[in-house]
């Protein structure tokens, strides 16, 4: 029994009968047993009944196959590692020669073509021999696997079948685990090397021609290097690494085998008929890297934390449904037939009496429970939960994947700040090179205009708003005059759900930011490309983050607090009476508009994210089969395929990673007005793991493989939004609920207050009438008594209670984060138990192997009488 070895860390075991097929030098899948030998060549093993005639064709196929299949050069043996893309028509042709001149002069072989559908576009591809790989894998300090296999658990085939997982009935999947270290020429022997062409796999040999690309230069000048900066000149069009064939295939995976890790990632990830199976993670890392790999994991365990959260949610709006008949407020409403309230505007709208909240103080019930306040304080233990153990995941990924002791190397500049500051240098202290120097002040100057141009356009945002709440002011009237009964008689929904769809709108609209974050960032020169993407990110969150909320805390803060009394109302412009809260609360508008809001941001940025590359490369497909024919696509090398598929975003996982932060926004900052938020999020997630899994295997070209640690800046994000969401939780359940009316009248007021049966008896018709005789919901004297509208003892009590229960939630949620962040270790103990050990082993084995081959050398000179000396060695 073969294995193909070679893996980093974790290795996939691929046997023979189930084998994928290596891109070059090899033959497809046959019944007889096949060898690969150290030799890049093609050496082909024949079987006893295999006849002479039969050989030289099995040779004659594989040549033609491959080159025609745009994986290798013509000569069907060096593969393709990276591939750049240009025009003839481009007027930076002395550049790109210079370029492509010192390509070869780092030892890289090249081969140019021109397309199937398009002479003016030109295809040079690119292949790193062994020699250049071995070179440069050992300055990138690149991990690979050495000589000495781990023990694995020999009793793991007697556990049971995990239903969700493919490795039991898919041997391509299946890891085998082995020591690492950093590669080195001198201890090349060291290593696992099986066969030269699979040592190092196809992300790392395009994450080496990579690094190789961006250290060539294209002029004379220590600046003038980089492909980034012949990209963004024009020299070339694109960029990227190939895809590893077709992720279609006429036999499954199960039963035949992978052709290629795009057949299997398509059938074991991408395909919508395995949403219910774990993702295969050190496959995605295999074949799209570690930074990508990590934004899959922490997706994915975001995910599976959001079933707890979900159920608990669902568990609280059944709790509130379960008790609906016996909630006394709700009850007392519906009976509250004698109780008129002032008409909710002044012209078309009547009087209302207290019963015609009735459904909407049901309703209300099934959100504002007595478990919401107990859900509020889950859900903030919950994130802190979350974050505390993917500490604790992502250290385990990244002692799996070798990222533990990897730690990026220092950044280059960007060319935008050397050309800014190219003038006036300084010597850099960790490198001892000079650089541009941006002086203090230039520096802070340029963060301050870029800081105010922030503050403009979340007020542009709050500008927004306000217009929403003017359409909610005017547009009740006309609500309350319409000729349909249903809205005649609902005004106050009806305004509630246009507003919010409006403000959905809005939201869409007020998306361009994106430009504006573009200018700002660039305004303020950062130095580095990473200190670009983090100011990017923060203010493109920043943006998006007033953009979607800035009308949710209008509702539950603002809403009816600031209305007036009656004959004493506030107006706008001296004309329309401000919006007043539904006499059953604030809690239903706010409720209503997390539900609408969250359910079509996720659809719509669904519809988008899969509909838009679907759309333009249907297009394109459209395009070749009306100038070449139907079945062109078919004959087209991989090279061109790839080609007419739609790049990665430009600001790469930016994207995916922000709908996912402002989703974990509206699950846990107002997560006690909308327990069905978790629910609604983990559907959701389950959809946007599988869809973008196809849209990453099948609808991207495949970008380029690069490592990172951690998910960077979107962890303190999350923890901001971690710490924010304690806050407008006690504030909602203090201000925009009625828990705590209800908890002060049932324990002061109430009929059996004070007997040990506080919360008994009624709400409405004891002490606390005062809620509803003035016609309007507020704690005032009726107009007939000594100081109308003057606020009762009650008001008081209340007011007490809110900020006391405001400041004792939020000591209590925060000291019980504290705790838990102090009792989960980052870094779990088998962890740094099995580091240690692995460290100690790796030092012990290499000190081993090294005396081992020093005294096969001593023996080897003595056999062949050739010793000088007797020192050891």
């Amino acid at each position: 029994m073969c294995c193909w070895i070679g893996r980093r860390q974790r290795t996939a075991a691929v046997c023979p009968e189930r084998r994928m097929t290596p891109l070059c030098s090899t033959l497809p899948p046959t019944g007889a047993q096949q060898k690969t030998t150290a030799s890049p060549t093609l050496v082909i093993q024949r079987s006893e009944t295999s006849s002479p005639p039969f050989f030289f064709t099995a040779i004659s196929f594989i040549a033609v196959r491959n080159k025609s299949s745009g994986l290798c050069f013509t000569d069907g043996k060096r593969r393709i590692d990276y591939i750049l893309v240009y025009r003839k028509s481009s007027t930076q042709t002395e550049k790109r020669e210079i370029f492509e001149r010192n390509i070869r002069a780092e030892g890289l072989h090249m081969e140019k073509e021109a397309s199937l559908t398009n002479s003016d576009v030109i295809f040079l591809k690119l292949h790193a021999p062994w020699d250049v790989l071995c070179r440069y894998a050992e300055l990138m300090n690149i991990r690979m696997p050495f000589r000495m296999e781990k023990r694995i658990n020999k009793f793991r085939g007697f556990l049971p079948r995990k239903p969700m997982k493919f490795t039991a009935s898919l041997p391509d999947l299946e890891e085998g685990e082995s020591f690492t270290a950093p590669f080195s020429r001198s201890r090349i022997h060291h290593f696992i090397i099986h066969n030269k062409d699979s040592f190092f796999n196809n992300a790392t040999r395009s994450r080496i021609v990579h690094h190789i690309l961006q250290r060539v230069k294209y002029e004379e000048g220590k600046n003038k290097m980089g492909l980034n900066r012949l990209l963004n000149n024009n020299s070339y069009e694109a960029a990227f690494p190939l895809h590893e064939g077709s992720y279609h295939s006429k036999h499954p995976v199960r039963t035949h085998g992978a052709d290629n890790q795009r057949h299997l990632l398509y059938e074991c990830w991408a395909w919508w008929g395995v949403w219910y199976k774990y993702q295969p993670l050190d496959l995605i890392r295999r074949y799209f890297g570690e930074k990508i790999g990590l934004y899959f994991a922490w997706l994915g365990w975001y995910t599976g934390m959001l079933f707890p959260a979900a159920l608990v949610g669902l568990l609280v709006f059944l709790y509130g449904l379960f008790t609906l008949e016996h909630c006394q407020v709700s009850k007392e409403l519906c009976e509250a037939t004698d109780i008129v309230m002032c008409p909710i505007c002044d012209q078309y709208c009547p009087y209302l009496r207290l019963s015609d909240s009735c459904i909407y103080a049901k309703v209300t019930h099934l959100f504002d429970n007595g478990a919401t306040v107990f859900f509020a304080v889950f859900m903030a233990v919950w994130a802190t939960v979350f974050l505390e153990f993917w500490k604790r995941r992502r250290a385990v990924l990244a002692y799996d994947w070798d990222l533990a002791d990897w730690e990026e190397e220092e950044e280059e500049i960007r060319p935008q700040f050397e050309a800014k500051y190219s003038k006036k240098e300084r010597m850099n202290p960790i490198s001892g090179k000079p650089e541009p120097y941006q002086a203090f002040t230039d520096k802070y100057s340029r963060l301050v205009v870029s800081t105010s141009g922030i503050f403009f356009m979340i007020l542009v945002v709050i500008a927004a708003v306000s217009g929403i709440v003017i359409y909610r002011v005017i547009t009740v009237s006309t609500f309350a005059a319409f000729g349909w009964a249903l809205i005649r008689n609902n005004s106050q929904v009806a305004t509630t759900g246009t507003a919010v769809c409006i403000n959905f709108c809005v939201i869409m609209l007020l998306n361009l930011y994106e430009k504006v974050a573009l200018l700002l960032t660039n305004l303020e020169q950062p130095r580095t490309e990473s200190e670009w993407e983090n100011s990017f990110t923060l203010k493109m969150f920043l943006f998006q983050f007033v953009n979607i909320n800035s009308s949710t805390f209008y509702i539950a803060f603002f809403l009816g607090r600031f209305t007036g009394r009656p004959g004493a109302y506030l107006r706008l412009i001296n004309r329309w009476k401000l919006e007043e809260c539904h006499p059953s609360g604030c809690l239903f508008d706010l409720c209503l508009q997390m539900g609408i809001i969250m359910v079509l941001k996720q659809t719509w940025n669904n519809v988008i994210e899969l509909g838009a590359p679907i759309l333009q490369n249907w297009w394109t497909r459209q395009s070749l089969r009306k100038d070449h024919g139907p079945s062109a696509k078919a004959s087209f090398p991989q090279w061109e395929r790839d080609y007419n598929l739609q790049p990665m975003n430009a600001y790469g996982l930016f994207d995916e990673y922000l709908e996912m932060i402002l989703q974990f926004g509206f699950i846990t900052i107002f997560v006690a007005a909308f327990p069905l938020a978790p629910l609604l999020a983990l559907l959701n997630n389950i959809i946007e793991i599988r869809l973008d899994a196809y849209k990453f295997v099948t609808q991207w070209r495949r970008p380029l493989p690069s490592q990172d640690k951690d998910i960077g800046i979107w962890y303190d994000i999350l923890e901001g939004i971690g710490i924010l969401a304690v806050i407008t939780n006690a504030f909602v359940i203090a201000v925009t609920s009625d828990f705590i009316p209800r908890m002060v009248y049932a324990y002061k007021y109430g009929p059996c207050a004070g007997q040990g049966r506080a919360g008994e008896g009624s709400v409405i018709s004891g002490g606390f009438s005062c809620l509803f005789l003035g016609r309007y919901r507020d704690y005032r004297e009726p107009p007939d008594s000594a100081e109308p509208y003057s606020y009762t003892l009650q008001f008081w009590h209340v007011l007490a209670a809110r900020l006391a229960f405001i400041i004792v939630f939020e000591h209590m949620v925060f000291a019980i984060k504290t705790l838990i962040a102090y009792l989960i270790p980052d870094l779990p103990k088998d962890l740094r138990d099995r580091m240690r050990r692995e460290k100690y082993l790796i030092q012990e084995m290499m000190y081993e192997a090294e005396l081992e081959r020093l005294q096969k050398e001593k023996n080897e000179r003595r056999r062949r009488g050739k010793a000088q000396n007797k020192e050891w060695p």
